[in-house]
């Protein structure tokens, strides 16, 4: 149970920081807002990784967690405990981002909860958000493969620039989720668009877990 309540607490900490700075740099309306915003969620999954990962591995992501149980880290019990102390976690923060915003409205920048939408259609968000999380997933199942030795010490700063890489590509065209949880949760608080395109910000980070998942086993060694 610690290890699912550690999850719930990084994902936490990963939504309000990561979509609380997507919110007060109005991201997307220019380049340092887009800069800003993906080093706000880099820089908690770092934060994070070395705050939590000798309790839980810190995934704070089911699509991570996913990769995870597909690369066979992962048993069948904590892929669900994982999940669920994510979401939760995320939906608490995108409460709090929420009432950040409702009890300052002249404060904020753009949306209310840094919600993820499909600028350019549901076919052209699922097709970064598969391509995004596959490199994502792959670098964490590298990054933390045992076969890395003493670097695996650096894998939270290696995962977390990744991310923060990842969201300078995504920005401009889903507001980069690679992660269900972090989509979940402020979607429930903007509805609307955040709700109808929401399915591909759960079905496309999955896809790209499992696409980046099955690659890793085809190259991994066991020496």
């Amino acid at each position: 149970m610690k290890k699912y309540i550690a999850e719930a607490i990084g994902t936490f900490v990963l939504t309000l920081l990561g979509c609380g700075a997507a919110v007060s740099l109005n991201c997307g309306t220019d380049p340092a807002s887009v800069v800003g915003t993906a080093m706000a969620f880099g820089l908690s999954v770092i934060a994070m990784a070395y705050a939590i990962g000798g309790i839980s591995g810190c995934h704070i992501n089911p699509a991570i967690t996913l990769g995870t149980y597909i690369a066979g880290r992962t048993s069948m019990k904590d892929l669900v405990g994982y999940i669920c102390g994510q979401v939760i976690g995320a939906v608490a923060a995108a409460a709090v981002l929420y009432a950040f915003v409702m009890t300052a409205p002249g404060l904020a920048e753009g949306t209310t909860t840094g919600a993820n939408v499909c600028a350019a259609g549901q076919v052209n968000g699922m097709i970064v958000e598969i391509v995004l999380t596959a490199i994502f997933v792959f670098v964490v199942l590298g990054a933390t493969s045992k076969t890395n030795g003493a670097t695996n010490n650096f894998a939270g700063l290696a995962i977390g620039l990744t991310l923060i890489l990842i969201h300078l590509v995504g920005i401009h065209y889903t507001g980069t989720s690679v992660n269900p949880a972090r989509s979940i949760g402020p979607a429930l608080f903007e509805c609307g668009e955040a709700m109808a395109d929401l399915w591909v910000f759960i079905v496309g980070p999955f896809t790209g877990a499992i696409l980046a998942a099955l690659i890793w086993k085809a190259i991994e060694t066991k020496e």
